[in-house]
């Protein structure tokens, strides 16, 4: 890289928000790995959630060694919140998140902000992410840093947008034109980090593929993730349902929800709460004929028998996923147009 090139880099001011919030034993970790960043045009407006431990007085003793860290108390209550205002105490050209207990690896603004030059606006970057814990990781984190990687890696995190989060929270960067576009931090829909990348898809900003770890992602036994209602499975649903009727739902086709599992059920509730109507299939042969909510369940061979319909995938095996993929693909099918998988 060119000196020039540096320099012209060096001009561009990034934005790191972080909420945080009784993170006292990792955030000197995760402050050590910000200001060893080889880009270091960059200010941290990190926002205080009403922590009761000593985080505070961690984060201000760094406040006083570096100022280009800044420090302020959550005006009212939640990440949300504590985003929003971070977000209107910042001043950088490009915006990026960052949790309190993870860390950065020494040049993740570079590569972000490099990609991000390199494409211009209109684009998102991301990267790599690992996750680490004293513990050891368990397989369905492990599952999920494989899946959403090979997302990453080709750019086409959006293709399965409605089975998880496709963007890692803590490792995307976007202008800060962009993020207004998508209208920031002022929704108050949680997960807050799954709204945010459904609004990514639907301002259409571009995924720049990425082939290096940018993150490394902190697993414990009370992190917010794990432990706040919030994060629990009916706000996913609930955020996946309501995205999938403004943005990619055609209310002129038969929808079809494939499975009558938690999921498939739960999905059907909020489909009749929403007065939205649709035909249920399933594979299971003790449910195929019965009723569930007044709906009569069909066979998945029913599918065959309509005409251009939509369909929701609610059914979680593996196995019967990719059965289900060979049915849509021998009926040349498109995935993202006429079925989407919710898990």
């Amino acid at each position: 890289m060119s000196y020039c090139y540096i320099r012209l880099m060096q001009k561009h001011l990034i934005s790191i928000l972080i909420p945080f919030k009784n993170t006292a034993l990792f955030l000197p970790e995760c402050l050590d790995s910000i200001l060893n960043q080889t880009y270091t045009h960059w200010e941290l407006i990190i926002i205080d959630d009403g922590s009761t431990d000593n985080s505070y007085q961690i984060v201000n003793n760094y406040t006083e060694q570096d100022k280009r860290i800044k420090l302020f108390k959550n005006n009212g209550e939640g990440i949300i919140a504590a985003l929003r205002l971070a977000f209107k105490k910042s001043s950088g050209t490009y915006i990026t998140r960052m949790d309190s207990d993870d860390i950065m690896p020494i040049n993740k603004l570079e590569i972000l902000l490099n990609n991000l030059l390199l494409h211009g606006k209109k684009h998102l970057a991301t990267g790599l992410v690992s996750y680490f814990s004293k513990e050891g990781i368990n397989d369905g984190y492990k599952n999920y840093e494989n899946w959403l990687n090979k997302l990453t890696l080709d750019g086409n995190n959006y293709s399965e947008i409605y089975k998880e989060c496709v963007i890692p929270s803590p490792c995307w960067m976007v202008h800060k034109d962009d993020l207004l576009a998508c209208d920031a931090f002022n929704p108050d829909d949680y997960p807050e980090d799954y709204d945010l990348t459904f609004r990514f898809y639907k301002y259409q900003l571009k995924v720049i593929p990425c082939n290096k770890v940018l993150h490394y992602w902190r697993d414990y036994s009370n992190r917010t993730s794990r432990t706040h209602e919030h994060y629990a499975q009916n706000y996913f649903l609930e955020i996946k349902l309501k995205y999938f009727l403004e943005l990619d739902y055609n209310a002129s086709r038969p929808l079809v929800i494939w499975g009558a599992g938690n999921k498939g059920k739960n999905i059907a509730k909020l489909l009749i709460n929403k007065n939205v109507d649709f035909i249920w299939i399933c594979n299971n042969p003790k449910k195929i004929g019965k009723h569930i909510y007044e709906k009569k369940l069909y066979s998945f061979n029913y599918l065959k028998e309509l005409e251009n319909a939509q369909s929701i995938i609610t059914v979680a095996n593996k196995k019967s996923q990719q059965t289900i993929r060979t049915f849509f693909k021998n009926a040349n099918k498109q995935a993202m147009q006429d079925y989407f998988f919710f898990c």
